[in-house]
């Protein structure tokens, strides 16, 4: 199989992890060759591995999309919610082909301040407006034309349901499960009390409008960002472009909850299980 990889942090290419990975899977048969964001696979890649953390996932999710290949996380990390996968779990699923691809949704915004040139406009996890000084900010918004009341808060964030373990679950935001087709609404340290994270379906438009008395505030993508004025319109919806995810047979995104974050730990749990 030819495969591709990508690194964001150069330090991880001399890891044992990834070292004995790569002298495995050449043993197996399969070709590797690096490549970097913004630039093309070789023809015929049937796979890219993406080696490092979620950061760098987030990073080889736009080389994916613009060359119609799967993607399959290597985890170098810590968390590893979209690149989950032990270096020593990879090489076995494919020899056995027990992988598949799934999709994930992904965030596309249109924005009425000037977007930097070769921005991508597309996100896997979330998309943000935080403000950069002291200073709270509004953000009106909208939803298929309906009014919701506007949020005062340090930011406000859209988030997929694969983006509702990053940002948006700090920001106090429900976890969805990988298949849900929704996007949540969440504010960042609101200061409106009674105003809470919203889960809308993935086919509605979202309309944003910022308010700041900064004069400007910063839109971010992913892990991507720049700054915007004040009176700022963002629409934020659906893209017309799917991320094709590489699973592999021992995926567990229950598990990972509870290993990674130990959610539901309690000590009252441990005797029961046992």
């Amino acid at each position: 199989m030819r495969l591709a990889f990508h690194i964001k942090k150069s330090g991880l290419r001399e890891d044992p992890q990834w070292t004995g990975l790569k002298a495995q899977l050449r043993s197996d048969g399969h070709s590797l060759v690096e490549v970097s964001a913004g630039r093309s696979v070789p023809e015929g890649t049937e796979l890219l591995l993406s080696v490092g953390g979620d950061g760098t996932f987030l990073s080889a999710a736009r080389i994916s999309v613009e060359n119609s290949v799967p993607v399959l996380g290597v985890n170098l990390g810590r968390l590893g919610f979209l690149s989950e996968n032990k270096p020593s779990d990879v090489a076995a699923a494919l020899r056995s082909g027990a992988w598949s691809v799934e999709e994930r949704g992904l965030l596309e915004i249109g924005c009425s301040a000037p977007v930097p040139e070769n921005f991508w406009k597309y996100a896997l996890n979330e998309v943000s407006l935080n403000r950069i000084y002291p200073a709270m900010m509004g953000v009106d918004v909208a939803f298929e034309g309906q009014k919701l009341p506007t949020y005062w808060a340090d930011g406000l964030l859209i988030a997929t349901s694969s983006g509702s373990t990053a940002y948006s679950l700090s920001a106090g935001g429900p976890i969805l499960t990988p298949e849900v087709r929704a996007f949540v609404i969440a504010p960042i340290a609101p200061h409106n009390l009674n105003l809470r994270p919203l889960v809308v379906p993935e086919s509605s438009r979202i309309e944003l409008r910022l308010h700041s008395r900064d004069g400007k505030a910063m839109l971010s993508l992913d892990n991507r960002n720049f700054l915007v004025p004040s009176g700022t319109a963002v629409e934020v919806k659906l893209a017309p472009v799917r991320l094709r995810r590489v699973r592999l047979g021992t995926s567990d995104f229950v598990g990972a909850l509870r290993s990674r974050l130990f959610w539901g730990e309690d000590v009252r749990n441990s005797s029961i299980e046992e």
